[in-house]
């Protein structure tokens, strides 16, 4: 299981923009420069996650981008599912629930389906728990250069 390269890069992003301040807008090109994304790439990336409502777009000569809200709330479960749709390991999770079938017949899910249903679980409940902000915090600081003689 691999997350698409787009919703990597939209997360690097939102790192990014929850390094700065509160309230900093970010452009477009200084944004795709700094962390090595495709500018038209990072175009289509940043106008999904504003429909999501985690950013905004300011118009005019210094605009750009904000985040909507704080790093801290801010989970990554919101960036990855407003590119890549939610996390269904495989089809037969979203039938595995009471009443429907999934491709194997059985009502209400196999065992194969409800052992993934455990996983998107697990892996949804990570996702809403992990914000930008813990992201950030786990960076290794800059290396300090020490001058002892």
């Amino acid at each position: 299981m691999k997350l698409s390269k787009k919703a990597e890069y939209g997360m690097r992003a939102m790192v990014a923009m929850g390094r700065a301040a509160a309230g900093t807008t970010f452009s477009i090109q200084d944004l795709a420069a700094n962390e090595n994304i495709p500018l038209k790439f990072l175009e289509q990336i940043l106008l999904v996650l504003k429909n999501a409502g985690l950013l905004r777009s300011k118009r005019g000569v210094g605009g750009g981008y904000q985040m909507q809200r704080p790093a801290n709330d801010v989970p990554l479960r919101e960036i990855v599912e407003a590119i890549d749709g939610p996390f269904d390991p495989i089809g037969c999770v979203q039938g595995s629930r009471p009443g429907k079938s999934c491709e194997c017949g059985i009502a209400g899910g196999c065992g194969l389906g409800r052992t993934m249903s455990e996983l998107r679980d697990m892996v949804q409940t990570w996702l809403t728990e992990t914000t930008v902000a813990h992201i950030i915090a786990r960076e290794a600081p800059p290396q300090m250069m020490s001058f002892d003689i």
